[in-house]
């Protein structure tokens, strides 16, 4: 079987540090490797991307980097016990002071301290709080000065610095803390390909990002895990470059019988937008301990792709897992046996005017090679992954091959379905261009002589938009 055109990607952490891990994975099939910021200290994140970085340059690949940024996320403070059992019908305080990383546990039977000085004003009588991702649930039944006095309506076990789910649209917190502006410094001073915003809330959370960074302005993945992103998905693919359905805390924020329609609805909107959707959280969860995947497991990731994501990307798996390669593995299998059989069950791409040029060669081009049973690939050469972003909306029935000069557009493509970006020069014109893609792909060994391309281009190069298509047989003449 060929590799997936679904993308994979795996998290790094203490399971998958060095460089054996980092290679194993990539062998695997990961074409995105995420760092992320809301764990380990700066030297974790600084060694996790070098090492990435010098594996590439081993493999001679542009795997990407993906920078997961805090936001702004509640914590329970230290507990002197752990883990903390509540049990059902308790009363719990939360109160202001849970400083993230602090020493001394404070937290006990009766009450923790929370990251958030302005619980209390954020709250309501009846409200339902959230800890640990749901394993317990509270409600609120008071407000006592700063204090949150709550009800434990369902027990459970907490540890020190467990997730604290509030009702997104209540939260006074802003959308880019301090810590966020931190952790996006560092971020680019590590030269990564791609920041992912946590607990986005609308369109302008992620203006508010962009504008941060600056001449830096890196491709934005607005992480959905919050109930007014899904509410206004539409402006929030406008302004983001690329989503991820994060499924653990918008299953907290959303009733869980919600979540496989909400995830459909996303991807059906991304496809629409021409934006790359990530899937995410427990795509693979048994494996942090088990070799094998479950039966349900393995149809999830086989569902996500059906319904058209772009990328799975697995968290615990391969951050702390004892199998993180095989974890990687049975991803891409699975991704693989969904896309060769599963065509007849595959989500459509959402009818689109096409209005730009563009978008209409892309469409054009993956028609024709769904139509000529003798191509082998659909081919481009783009300046800023445009119309490689384009032909991967459309699905074509072959691979996407996208000859781009800048390494960080090769290394932002990693994220998008069936591209596979390969390096070149800047062309003088736009017979130079077909010639440039005719011998990368015969050098990449994409196929031989012969062989027919439909290949992408704008005509004359330079002075126009992609607005050509061409069938082309390999090692033919140019012009």
């Amino acid at each position: 079987m060929s590799a997936p055109g679904a993308k994979l990607v795996c998290t790094l952490g203490p399971a998958t540090e060095s460089g054996d891990s980092v290679r194993a994975l990539a062998d695997a099939g990961c074409d995105v490797f995420r760092v992320n910021f809301s764990h380990g200290d700066p030297k974790d994140h600084a060694k996790r991307v070098q090492v990435v970085r010098s594996v590439c340059d081993e493999l001679g690949s542009d795997l990407a980097v993906m920078a997961d940024l805090p936001g702004p996320k509640i914590r329970v403070g230290e507990l002197v016990t752990e883990p903390l059992a509540l049990s059902t019908g308790s009363r719990f305080v939360l109160r202001p002071g849970g400083e993230v990383g602090g020493t001394g546990g404070t937290g006990g039977a009766g009450g923790a301290s929370v990251s958030y000085d302005g619980l209390a004003r954020d709250v309501r009588p009846g409200d339902r709080i959230l800890l640990a991702d749901g394993a317990v649930e509270l409600i609120v039944r008071d407000e006592q000065d700063d204090d949150v006095v709550t009800e434990v309506v369902r027990g459970g076990s907490i540890r020190s610095r467990s997730g604290v789910n509030v009702p997104a649209e209540r939260l006074g917190l802003p959308a880019i803390t301090d810590r966020d502006r931190e952790a996006l410094a560092a971020a680019l001073d590590l030269g990564v390909d791609l920041v992912a915003q946590s607990f986005v809330r609308s369109a302008d959370d992620v203006a508010g990002l962009r504008a941060s960074m600056g001449a830096r302005a890196l491709p934005i993945v607005a992480k959905i895990e919050t109930r007014p992103a899904v509410e206004d998905i539409g402006k929030v693919l406008e302004e983001a470059d690329a989503v991820m359905v994060a499924r653990g805390d918008l299953g907290v924020e959303l009733p869980m019988e919600e979540i496989p329609m909400v995830q459909k609805e996303i991807l059906l909107a991304a496809r629409g937008a021409a934006r790359p959707a990530i899937v995410a959280t427990q795509m693979l969860e048994s494996m942090t301990h088990a070799p094998r995947p479950t039966r349900a497991e393995a149809t999830d990731v086989a569902n996500a792709v059906l319904d058209g994501a772009d990328a799975i990307m697995l968290s615990a798996e391969t951050a702390i897992g004892e199998f993180p390669v095989e974890a990687a593995a049975a991803a891409v299998r699975i991704a693989e046996v969904a896309e060769e059989r599963g065509t007849p069950f595959r989500a459509g791409r959402p009818s689109c005017t096409h209005a730009d040029e563009g978008a209409a060669a892309a469409h054009a081009a993956s028609q024709i090679a769904g139509a000529v049973p003798d191509v082998v690939a659909v081919s481009c050469f783009t300046r800023t992954g445009r119309t490689a972003a384009f032909l991967s909306s459309e699905r074509p029935p072959v691979p996407i091959y996208a000859f781009a000069p800048d390494p960080a557009v090769r290394r932002a493509l990693a994220i998008r379905w069936g591209v596979r970006p390969l390096l070149a020069a800047v062309p003088d014109d736009t017979d130079d261009m077909i010639a440039l893609m005719d011998e990368g792909l015969r050098a990449a060994g994409v196929a031989t002589d012969g062989r027919l391309v439909v290949l992408v281009a704008a005509s004359p190069f330079g002075r126009a938009h992609t607005n050509m298509v061409k069938i082309h047989r390999l090692g033919s003449p140019i012009g």
